[in-house]
């Protein structure tokens, strides 16, 4: 991992999305902690559309590596989809959710599949790659197989790997990195702390009880282009959650 490669989540901010004014003031912030590049989420398009997003992105020196979007944008309106991506100058789009998707039903996943799998064709027509983000949802077993094995078995989607969600979900996060090899763009790099009342909670990169270095180095190999933080909730202040990662991922990274 090189600094350069160092990202963010804009969900971790969407507190300080809700204007025009907002955004430009979180880039700046951003910068000044020293991330160049960040992925798009927890913004709303009615207030910011693609394109704005780019402009201040732009105008800071602040690469979109990728943005999350909508999944029935995705699923069922995909042209429309398409358009936002490259309206904001990125090749990554990332399904970020499964929503009510009823993961006890075979019909229902049987369906939800193949609208991922031609939804990424349409993104690969497009020029672009559908990944997928994982929570803890998709490792359930259903008729005896995983369901996240089943996404990526039955779909030509690449991964965005969140390692919280890995954890919580009762996988490994290095050897899921080795299991998506080639198919890794992206990853959250996001840590998982058992807090002092023994309830599980999220924390700043590094300062909880996965392995990143190990972790980091297994998406390396793994050809991942954006290692990315995200941290659901903070204790305090996010920018200073973010900043603490920063400086935390900068310390590994090369130049």
């Amino acid at each position: 991992m090189k600094r350069t490669q160092i990202a963010i989540q804009l969900y971790t901010l969407r507190d300080h999305l809700k204007s025009v004014p907002e955004f430009e003031e979180t880039c700046r912030k951003l910068v000044n902690i020293g991330y160049g590049a960040v992925e798009i989420g927890g913004v709303d398009h009615a207030v910011i559309p693609p394109a704005e997003c780019r402009r201040i992105c732009a105008g800071h020196g602040l690469t979109i590596c990728a943005t999350h979007l909508s999944g029935d944008d995705i699923l069922n309106q995909t042209t429309k989809a398409i358009d936002a991506a490259a309206s904001m100058g990125t090749d990554i789009v990332v399904y970020p959710w499964p929503g009510d998707t009823d993961f006890s039903s075979e019909a229902v996943v049987a369906e939800f599949i193949a609208k991922l799998d031609a939804a990424g064709t349409a993104f690969a027509a497009a020029g672009m790659t559908l990944a997928y983000h994982n929570h803890q949802h998709e490792f359930r077993k259903l008729n005896g197989s995983l369901i996240i094995d089943r996404i990526y078995q039955e779909t030509r989607l690449q991964a965005e790997i969140d390692t919280y969600w890995v954890q919580y979900g009762g996988g490994d996060p290095v050897a899921w990195c080795r299991k998506l090899a080639g198919r890794l763009p992206i990853i959250h790099l996001k840590d998982y702390r058992v807090n002092d009342d023994n309830s599980i909670g999220f924390c700043e990169a590094g300062h909880g009880n996965l392995d990143m270095p190990a972790i980091i180095a297994e998406a390396g190999r793994s050809g991942c282009r954006w290692f990315c933080v995200e941290q659901d909730t903070c204790p305090g202040d996010p920018f200073d959650s973010i900043r603490i990662s920063f400086d935390y991922l900068a310390g590994l990274a090369g130049n």
